[in-house]
């Protein structure tokens, strides 16, 4: 039998972690929340798809793999072929599987991942791809595709996934835009500069979310090892997930892209940090200018550290410090 490709044991040996610590967490769940195993193993299943191949596609020895392998167009179509495996894993033998539903998420993802291969490199077409990555979300598209057979569960966070990992590949293995700095795991520099940041918007953030009345102090109250289990499972789905994808978009692409057309990093800074607050508007109730200040604060700091670090994942380790603390000792 011929070895694994490089490229593909790197994804193999990472999976090989992560795969059973989500399974676990997944049959944890399933049992703790009383989900029906007929629910249950359907449900897990598309969760392990859809995390496989997230976390191939953020892997750069991988994508490059699938670069050499796949012309732009035929990448473009594996992709929309993937998004909709983790649903119909699920949705077919739950009873959740709606036709129309799969086609509108066929649709999404081929628009995210033909968009280069169809479509020059310029700069309003990357404005309209962000802006159209960001409507998605906004508009809760995946929230009426990932039908959920259980009350207690909210499956759309299988289409932010889908969506992420989309969009990376659209950009970086079609594309071919540098200067993110994509990645999962920070270096020792990076983690440096993420806390540093993250230090320094403390002392404004804390008092800008309590004059604002955003937030008040509301410690989560459980034994310490509780609280330690919390804070890293936050801390990890924060940097992995919310961060990587948020930062990606706004500081990676946004912020970068404004600030070369512009001729300024500073202003491509403002102009970038300004909209990720406007995006934050419908949080809870529409209009939240309490947290869109915040977040526009907030996202200054972010882009700091996309600069000073010349990518994102410095950026992401701020946003996750930010987002964790805010979790666990406010509300």
């Amino acid at each position: 039998m011929n070895p694994m490709p490089a490229p593909f044991a790197s994804a193999r040996n990472t999976l090989a972690v992560t795969l059973p610590l989500a399974a676990v967490a997944g049959a944890w769940y399933a049992g703790f929340e009383n989900i029906p195993r007929a629910v249950a193993v359907p449900l897990l299943a598309a969760v392990l798809i859809e995390i496989a191949f997230y976390v191939t596609a953020g892997l750069e020895e991988a994508r490059r793999a699938l670069e050499v392998r796949l012309s732009p167009r035929r990448l473009a179509l594996a992709m929309t072929a993937s998004a909709v495996i983790p649903y119909l894993v699920y949705a077919v033998p739950t009873g959740q599987f709606r036709l129309e539903a799969l086609l509108r998420l066929a649709i999404l993802a081929a628009v995210a991942a033909f968009w280069y291969a169809c479509l020059p490199k310029r700069l309003a077409v990357d404005l309209v791809f962000v802006a159209v990555m960001a409507a998605a979300v906004l508009a809760g598209v995946f929230s009426r595709i990932y039908l959920s057979p259980a009350p207690q569960l909210r499956l759309e966070f299988l289409g932010h996934l889908m969506w992420i990992r989309t969009g990376v590949l659209s950009v970086l293995a079609i594309r071919h835009s540098d200067g993110i700095g994509f990645g999962f795991w920070p270096t020792r520099r990076e983690w440096r500069i993420g806390f540093s940041c993250f230090l320094l918007f403390v002392p404004v953030g804390v008092p800008l979310a309590l004059a604002l009345g955003f937030a008040s102090f509301h410690p989560f109250e459980a034994p310490w090892w509780q609280v330690t289990i919390v804070g890293l499972a936050t801390f990890a789905g924060m940097l992995w997930v919310v961060a990587l994808s948020e930062e990606f978009f706004f500081r990676g692409l946004l912020q970068r892209w404004l600030g070369e057309w512009l001729e300024s990093r500073w202003a491509g800074l403002l102009i970038a940090s300004l909209i990720f607050g406007l995006v934050h508007l419908p949080f809870r109730s529409f209009p939240n200018w309490r947290f869109a200040t915040l977040a526009a604060v907030a996202g200054a700091f972010y882009g700091a550290a996309y600069l000073k670090a010349g990518g994102i994942r410095a950026a992401m380790v701020a946003h996750a410090l930010v987002n964790t603390t805010w979790r666990l000792l406010f509300q």
